[in-house]
């Protein structure tokens, strides 16, 4: 039945839209794609079978088959997502290759490092293409995550060299569908979600409301997680013209847990239990985000239409915590400081109009893009706090409540705020050589200006300004008609900011890199993806802590190479899969004091297996079952190398059994996470002072309900 609504062209987007009376009807011997989300376009192209990705609008501007694009591309498609039960974007990045987390914040911020570069409020997590001021982006109007690998500077603007993560987000839809899903934690959590779309009778309209309300404990000694979605969006939908209006909005009330320690003396963890914690109870980090947006899709003849999309993001939050400041290995205690960040406000305004057409010139086929965008970003931190320092924490005999929070504000450091306002434009041509051989060439040029600073009184420490062209080239050679050989070469930069240290503007990073890769859609399928990259990039930001102080400095300059391979999609009949694998050496070649040292938290081996069994019919119901782990190597825990957090792995596993209740269909499911149970480290802050660990074993119970 998926297949021939694809063929009629229907939007088939989750699996809560994939008809499960469907699903429930198809034998045990049928594939398990039959089972799995079929996403397609306006035109019926297919974006994904189940986990397999095939079409992606990321790397081209315009949605072009995977096996096609120079550059290489990973997609988390959305039934990888649901069978995972994802929740948050590192899960869903245990599905990408060469990726591991960097400084979060406390837990409160998407952080990664790719290929080598990354880290919190690096301008690489995109939602529909677009900048958003968002802290955590996953949300319950994910659909899937597209990871664009290396360079993306000529479509995309100011990024890192490392590459940009994308989240799709559902739309509203001509067909009516839904779910309601009520879901438990072994962390004595509980959640309910709400997903809705269809017509709106007797009008061009459609819509669809998508709610959430998530809470549990924390699993450390103290602490509570919770979040509240509500996103509404409707379409519009004309002969020529599709445009659609969304909102979403959402509170969230998060611990803000720097972590554990690591002994200076040994490089390794304090021997504390795992879950306890060296701050307060008041560390805690409390705020709400909007986003509101419009797209407006134009066919402006049979070869050329438009697309423009704009959002308006904000974020507000305040926290509290008890800083830890210095360990003392002798006498076993810390000193910690009440800090805070109170009232501090982000506000983003991001836009682009693309024009994407075909033509024919002296017998050869372009597929052109032409385009320009405008981004703008205002960070505004008003009330810092720096409270007193505290000496009588004993990490092995804790005491807790004799570190109050603070209301002493801090003059010098009060009051930060950032400006970056961008404006570019830039076109693209895919040149169709011969049947095999397809040329793409883009450049774009990047008006930029930015000024930060901080004080009472306000003390203006970046104050630039510039223009820039970034040019990007590459080739792609079909071997056969699913296999492809390809190679690019492609420039970034990105201006640095010192709106939280001493040291006034710092230079732009600028980096160039070179790729070489094959592509197979194999076993009617597979998508499989093998990249060499040489990376090199010049004034690299990173961040030191000292004395409880974060001060910003640049590597002269760091080279990043390696190997990646990601494979997912259905290897047999009945059998799903995804596989990766990366190889990183990335480390500074120029600099007076780091010259030699590999880069903070990038991890050399990488690794994920996750492969899914479709039992078919089993009583009045049918049985799919999965079973994974992941690997992260040995990576260094601050800039300097004197100490390393220890590789790790960690198994997963699910369940699910489709069924039906009070004559609708349903899914009842439960994932098990570390399932032995390991500890493990997943990123440092920069310093032995701040180092995350990965949450131990849990179980998540839930119950979906179709309509």
């Amino acid at each position: 039945m998926l297949k021939t609504l694809a063929a009629a062209g229907l939007v088939a987007a989750a699996r809560l839209l994939m008809s499960p009376d469907a699903a429930l009807a198809q034998q045990a011997s049928d594939p398990v794609i039959a089972l799995d989300e079929l996403s397609v376009t306006g035109d019926g192209k297919a974006i994904s079978r189940g986990y397999q990705p095939v079409r992606t609008s990321v790397a081209m501007g315009t949605e072009t088959p995977i096996i096609k694009i120079p550059q290489s591309v990973a997609v988390v498609t959305e039934q990888v997502l649901q069978d995972q039960a994802v929740h948050t974007l590192d899960e869903a990045l245990y599905n990408v290759s060469g990726i591991t987390q960097a400084n979060t914040l406390g837990g409160t911020q998407d952080a990664f490092i790719r290929r080598g570069f990354g880290d919190n409020r690096d301008g690489s997590i995109l939602r529909d293409g677009l900048r958003t001021a968002l802290p955590r982006s996953f949300m319950p109007t994910t659909q899937r995550v597209e990871v664009l690998k290396g360079p993306a500077s000529a479509l995309y603007g100011i990024l890192d060299p490392g590459g940009l993560i994308n989240i799709v987000t559902k739309k509203p839809l001509f067909e009516r569908a839904g779910y309601v899903e009520a879901s438990g934690t072994s962390f004595n959590g509980s959640g309910f979600e709400l997903d809705q779309t269809g017509p709106i009778e007797g009008t061009n309209l459609a819509y669809r409301l998508i709610a959430q309300h998530r809470n549990s404990e924390y699993w450390r000694n103290f602490g509570t997680q919770n979040q509240q979605v509500l996103a509404p969006s409707v379409t519009w939908r004309g002969d020529d013209t599709r445009v659609t209006l969304s909102y979403e909005y959402s509170h969230y009330k998060v611990p803000f847990d720097r972590g554990t320690i690591f002994d200076p003396r040994t490089g390794r963890a304090v021997n504390t239990p795992r879950d306890r914690r060296f701050d307060e109870r008041y560390n805690i980090t409390a705020g709400e985000s909007h986003v509101a947006g419009i797209e407006v899709e134009r066919i402006l003849s049979d070869t050329w239409k438009a697309n423009f999309r704009y959002a308006f993001s904000h974020n507000f939050y305040e926290d509290n915590q008890a800083r830890v400041t210095a360990y003392d290995p002798n006498t076993r205690v810390v000193t910690r400081r009440a800090d805070a960040t109170q009232d501090s406000n982000y506000s983003v305004h991001s836009g682009r109009l693309d024009l994407t057409g075909k033509v024919s010139f002296l017998g050869v086929e372009h597929d052109l893009l032409v385009g320009g965008s405008y981004d703008y970003s205002d960070v505004l931190r008003t009330r810092l706090i720096r409270g007193p320092s505290n000496r009588r924490f004993d990490i092995f005999d804790p005491v807790y409540g004799q570190l109050p929070q603070s209301d002493a504000v801090s003059l010098a450091d009060s009051d930060q705020r950032e400006r970056i306002e961008t404006a570019s434009v830039y076109g693209q041509d895919s040149i169709s050589l011969t049947e095999s051989l397809i040329l793409v060439g883009g450049l774009r040029y990047q008006d930029f200006s930015q000024s930060a600073g901080k004080g009472r009184p306000f003390n203006t420490n970046t104050d630039v300004s510039g223009g820039r062209v970034v040019p990007r080239v590459g080739l792609v050679y079909l071997l056969t008609p699913s296999v492809s050989l390809y190679s690019s070469y492609s420039q970034t930069f990105r201006p640095n900011s010192s709106i939280a240290s001493f040291i006034g503007a710092l230079p732009p990073e600028e980096g160039e890199a070179y790729e070489v890769g094959m592509k197979a859609e194999v076993f009617d399928g597979i998508t499989a993806t093998a990249a060499l990259y040489d990376i090199t990039k010049s004034n690299v930001l990173y961040t030191e802590v000292i004395g409880g102080i974060s001060y910003s400095r640049t590597a002269g300059q760091v080279n990043s190479r390696g190997f990646e391979l990601d494979v997912a999609g259905q290897i047999a009949p009945d059998w799903s899969v995804v596989a990766t694998y990366a190889y990183t050496d990335a480390v500074v070649t120029a600099d007076p004091t780091l010259k030699g040292n590999e880069l903070l938290n990038v991890a050399p081996h990488t690794a994920s297996l996750f492969l899914t069994h479709d039992f078919g019919q089993v009583g009045d119901g049918r049985l799919r079952a999965g079973i994974g782990g992941r690997y992260v190597g040995s990576r260094p825990g601050d800039a300097a190398n004197t100490f390393r957090m220890p590789d790790y792995a960690v198994a997963d596993a699910f369940v699910a059994y489709d069924t039906r209740v009070g004559g609708r269909p349903a899914t009842v499911q439960l994932n098990l996470r570390n399932l032995t149970d390991e500890t493990v480290y997943t990123s440092s802050i920069g310093t032995n002072l701040g180092v995350a660990i990965g949450e131990p074993l849990q179980a998540i119970v839930s119950a979906r309900l179709f309509w």
